[in-house]
């Protein structure tokens, strides 16, 4: 893997203060902040950690709590308004809940989000309803046992269950996000999507990316997941975007409360509207799912610098955003992929 291109930072960045909001050098807004708190996970799946693992980050390497509240405090203060807490897995991180609680109350921040694998989720869903939680994406690939467990290498198909009939008890927004794969099957997806017959969810349908900690993912891009769903569903509408940026197009089945998504995260289609920046477990900030990272935040927490220089190196990092996916990609000639785990989603 090429040597990732980050902002090291040992002084002040510029004289002036930076702007009130963060815009890019092609006119994107960023108002979203994807927030990895750590890289360990409960599940080992297939398309994003090889059979044998990759090598966890080492505590002391990984951003602490109140190292990452600063950071949530400071990006609000840039005009951030929705922060987005993911791993790994999120509650496998000791603390995880006060932390959520704590960063809640940040002024200027109007929405919180949790992404999360759903194994341990349930333990903790009163506490994430009567902080308000703005919603939670749940991860789901199949509802068969067997295929679980040959997916994840782990067999926690019930407790994720358990999630998701909790998070409609308790009436918590949620979304489901599936990966489609090379062998999933249109059985497969007809179970998945009957969970919106009765219940007002969104179901997305993601794209297999290049983020499994292996040498290269055999097999993407190499179907249409909305040609595949109008096939196999031919009374699908499409529903017209709104105004907010989204990652995800949507579509309408008659009789059916809810609704499907389609996430084209390889084809990389959303990014003239991308509003999102991502903070690795391990403190760099990336403003592209697929650069190598722009700015070691970390060092900066750790070498002393105050908020106002930690700010201009922001807006310094996102004056110099790739256009889109594809020329992030290009730039960084990865030679093997990165886990998923280890860049926050």
């Amino acid at each position: 893997m090429s040597a990732p291109h980050i902002l090291q930072v040992s002084g002040p960045v510029a004289a002036t203060m930076p702007p009130a909001s963060l815009i890019d050098d092609h006119g994107r807004r960023i108002n979203y902040l994807r927030l990895a708190i750590t890289d360990r996970c409960n599940l080992r799946c297939r398309y994003c950690r090889p059979a044998k693992g990759v090598p966890f980050i080492p505590h002391d390497q990984i951003l602490t709590l109140e190292e990452l509240q600063r950071l949530v405090e400071i990006f609000c203060d840039l005009g951030v308004e929705k922060v987005r807490v993911t791993g790994g897995e999120p509650f496998s991180r000791r603390g995880c809940v006060p932390f959520l609680n704590r960063i809640r109350r940040i002024a200027g921040l109007k929405f919180l989000h949790i992404t999360t694998n759903g194994v341990k989720t349930a333990r903790y869903l009163d506490e994430l309803a009567a902080m308000g939680v703005s919603g939670v994406n749940l991860s789901l690939d199949t509802l068969d046992g067997a295929r679980f467990q040959r997916i994840t290498r782990r067999d926690f198909l019930d407790p994720v269950l358990e999630t998701l009939q909790g998070l409609i008890a308790r009436a918590i927004p949620f979304k489901i996000n599936s990966v489609v794969l090379e062998d999933t099957t249109d059985e497969e997806i007809v179970r998945l999507v009957a969970l919106t017959e009765s219940q007002p969810v969104t179901l997305r349908f993601i794209e297999r990316m290049p983020f499994s900690g292996t040498a290269g993912s055999a097999g993407l891009g190499d179907g249409d997941l909305i040609v595949r769903l109008n096939r196999i569903f031919p009374d699908l509408t499409e529903i017209p975007p709104g105004q907010a940026p989204t990652t995800a197009r949507l579509f309408a089945l008659p009789d059916h409360q809810g609704r499907l998504g389609v996430i084209q995260g390889y084809s990389r289609l959303f990014c003239k509207s991308c509003n999102k920046v991502r903070i690795t477990p391990a403190g760099i900030l990336k403003t592209c799912l697929y650069d190598d990272g722009t700015l070691d935040l970390k060092q900066m927490l750790r070498s002393g610098a105050d908020d106002d220089e930690i700010k201009r190196a922001i807006v310094a990092s996102v004056s110099k955003r790739f256009v889109n996916g594809h020329e992030a990609e290009r730039f960084s000639a990865r030679k093997s992929e990165p886990s998923m785990a280890a860049i926050g989603g």
